[in-house]
């Protein structure tokens, strides 16, 4: 049977005494774009952190058959995993171009390889081409998200990791930006998406979970978890827009 490129099987992740994630259980195959959904403090940023290097966690945590537990993040980075916080975590004093190639630096690319993950960057996000000699600081929130979305891309990921996309951002925008992560699916990029806009979590996915106080309450295909009365009640009524 061939491995899920992730693995999560009862995850466990605790601040001191308090269990922020307790036995989440979850899959992602190559090529899948899966969401993570659910309410503020729900664990869904405390899962992805533990899946990046973060923080220690419990249970079986698996990329492509690996065992992570023991990788720091550089490891993982170099192995095809990357994250893309909800804080975005720019570097504002530095240029557009600046922090693109940063994100390289793990994968420690130069030359053509470097001009070529830049090509691939620029023609995904053409504004940032634009704004390449530009300081991180004097970019919109938008175009933020683009930067950090990029940075991510330098480093040739397999499985990219995204934290709250959407937060803060117009919805013309949130719609770009959904567009592009669903077209890195032909690029063989597999997306781990955790979102506080439901709707459009579940419209950009193939299969969602909806986490509740550090537990997996449901899951299932993305279509049909949008139309359960109770993902419809709490989560797609208008929604809450809160964050994690």
């Amino acid at each position: 049977m061939q491995h899920a490129m992730l693995e999560i099987d009862d995850l466990h992740v605790a601040y001191g005494q308090v269990e922020a994630v307790r036995g989440v259980t979850l899959g992602l195959q190559a090529g899948q774009i899966v969401t993570v959904i659910g309410p503020n403090g729900a664990g869904k940023t405390t899962l992805l952190a533990a899946a990046m290097g973060l923080l220690p966690s419990r249970g079986t945590l698996r990329f492509e058959g690996e065992d992570l537990h023991g990788l720091d993040v550089e490891a993982r980075v170099e192995r095809g995993l990357c994250l893309v916080p909800e804080k975005r975590e720019l570097f504002g004093e530095l240029t557009v171009l600046d922090n693109l190639m940063l994100g390289a630096y793990a994968r420690r690319l130069g030359g053509a390889a470097l001009r070529g993950r830049l090509d691939f960057v620029f023609d995904r996000f053409p504004r940032l081409g634009e704004r390449r000699k530009q300081r991180a600081d004097t970019l919109s929130g938008g175009e933020r998200q683009m930067l950090a979305l990029g940075r991510a891309l330098m480093s040739s990921p397999r499985l990219l990791m995204l934290d709250e996309p959407s937060l803060g951002l117009a919805p013309l925008i949130v719609q770009e930006i959904l567009t592009i992560v669903r077209g890195l699916r032909g690029e063989g990029v597999s997306i781990l998406l955790v979102e506080q806009n439901a709707r459009a979590a579940l419209d950009s996915s193939d299969h969602g979970y909806v986490l509740e106080t550090g537990e997996v309450a449901l899951s299932g295909a993305s279509a049909e978890l949008a139309g359960d009365a109770r993902v419809q009640a709490t989560y797609l009524g208008g929604g809450s827009g809160d964050e994690d």
